[in-house]
């Protein structure tokens, strides 16, 4: 993730009141906290929307945008002040906070506004903001779908066929698919000089890229640790051998010299960084920003960007579980809320409202170049993603749409979120690949502090 300093926007309209709109005498403030896009479009559509929003609503939009590191950092902090801005929109707060936010009774319900557009979300989506408040003792809509993403797999075409092979060389079972990359690919290119990696494998502790990918791993064993009712699961002897399993496969490329050894001291840039400089063949990674990263390059005149988007770069999904079966899709649904603690409650609730408008939240979405996926059915319905003449948001629709999607294991319960903060799954895989432990060992060590965790 990149950084970017804080940014301060304060921007009036003087409009007629309509729509959503409270009588008042005076022109109202609301105070907005944004993750800054990592494009000049993102940006641009939310201060479009922001100027619509101030002339429909007589209002004051009060705009800080922040990296994502930060907005996570500053919210906290603001949210155990009791100082929040009235609305956030983080891009991992769903992995971080909003569960267990929701838990604690630091967020509005927005169950009055999603309720009477739910049949406009695309399956998947809702499940993610319907969340447990400990203190109503009831589950509602405490956050607002704003986009989504999945993991994909990306490879240098021009690699491969260096390499001797093509794209129907690439196995579909897991097994011949991962040492497709570790056991021919990388040798053959070895074998003429090249010093580079079959894999590009994030396995950091500092990297949320390394719960998400080694959380697809547990999800090819089947070895979710919780069920839909929030109830652990890791006593379970099958899940325990899935999570043994996952943790064997995911290791064993680090231990086979697969993967830059850098690779367990990565941040979340680093697969991309080591993808594009060459230096792996292939990665996996949580949305489609490594080719949207040329596209973005190409728009500003790089031809060689402009091959690398439309010719070199291969995105694809992964391969059939071990077991033969299609992988799930994780999906990760990004969230917007409404503090409890906020001046401005219902503005809030009606600046979410009406960024969920299509002429808003499309190219909000769209901005991001497809790094970032829809939570509408119009939205999915539009050419940018469904004309299928951009390889790549056509492989982000296939999984979404055409696959279907998985949520992540903090939606059913909140503590999770505390433990993919503290990615014990990263942990564990450093016991393996850089203690040299047994894996059954590690899981044993995993296992005893996700009971600590959640039992916290």
């Amino acid at each position: 993730m990149r950084k970017a300093l804080g940014l301060i926007l304060a921007s009036t309209a003087v409009a007629g009141i309509a729509g959503f709109a409270m009588p008042a005498a005076a022109q109202q403030t609301v105070t907005v906290w944004f993750t800054k896009g990592f494009y000049e479009a993102e940006d641009k559509a939310l201060y479009a929307f922001i100027e619509r929003f101030e002339k429909k609503h007589n209002a004051k939009v009060q705009l800080s945008l922040f990296s994502t590191e930060d907005i996570i950092t500053k919210t906290v902090s603001a949210v155990e002040a009791g100082t929040p801005p009235d609305v956030g929109f983080g891009t991992t707060y769903d992995f971080r906070t909003t569960g267990k936010w929701a838990f604690d009774n630091k967020i509005e319900d927005l169950t009055d506004i999603i309720t009477p557009i739910k049949d406009r979300f695309l399956p998947g989506t809702l499940e993610t903001v319907y969340l447990q408040n400990n203190t109503a003792k009831k589950k509602a809509y405490y956050a607002m779908p704003v986009q989504q993403q999945t993991i994909h797999t990306f490879y240098w075409k021009d690699m491969i066929e260096e390499a001797g092979f093509k794209a129907s060389d690439i196995p579909s079972d897991w097994k011949g698919y991962w040492s497709f990359w570790c056991d021919k690919v990388q040798p053959a290119l070895r074998s003429k000089g090249k010093r580079v990696y079959g894999v590009g494998h994030p396995s950091s502790i500092a990297a949320s890229d390394t719960f998400y990918s080694f959380l697809t791993f547990v999800n090819a064993y089947d070895a979710s640790p919780v069920d839909k009712d929030g109830k652990l699961l890791v006593d379970n002897p099958k899940v325990k051998q899935g999570l043994v399993n996952a943790l064997k496969d995911y290791a064993d490329v680090n231990l086979k010299g697969c993967t830059p050894p850098s690779s367990v001291t990565w941040t979340d840039t680093d697969n991309n960084v080591n993808f594009h400089n060459k230096t792996t063949v292939m990665t996996h990674n949580a949305t489609i920003s490594i080719p949207s990263s040329h596209l973005d390059n190409a728009n500003k005149g790089d031809a060689q960007a402009r091959k690398n988007y439309n010719e070199l770069i291969i995105t694809g999904g992964w391969p059939k579980k071990p077991d033969g079966g299609t992988l799930p899709n994780l999906a990760a649904v990004k969230t917007a809320v409404v503090f409890a603690d906020a001046k401005q409650k219902a503005l809030g609730k009606q600046f979410l409202a009406m960024l969920l408008e299509d002429e808003n939240l499309n190219p909000f979405v769209e901005g991001a170049l497809g790094r970032w996926f829809t939570v509408t059915k119009a939205g999915a319905d539009r050419a940018f993603w469904k004309d299928g003449s951009d390889p790549h948001r056509k492989q982000v629709y296939q999984q979404f749409i055409t696959e279907g999607t998985i949520p992540f294991q903090f939606v059913y319960d909140y503590h999770f979120t505390t433990i993919n903060a503290e990615n014990v799954w990263g942990r564990a895989i450093a016991r393996v690949a850089g203690d040299k432990i047994p894996a059954e060992q590690a899981v044993d060590e995993m296992i005893a502090r996700i009971k600590v965790l959640v039992a916290q």
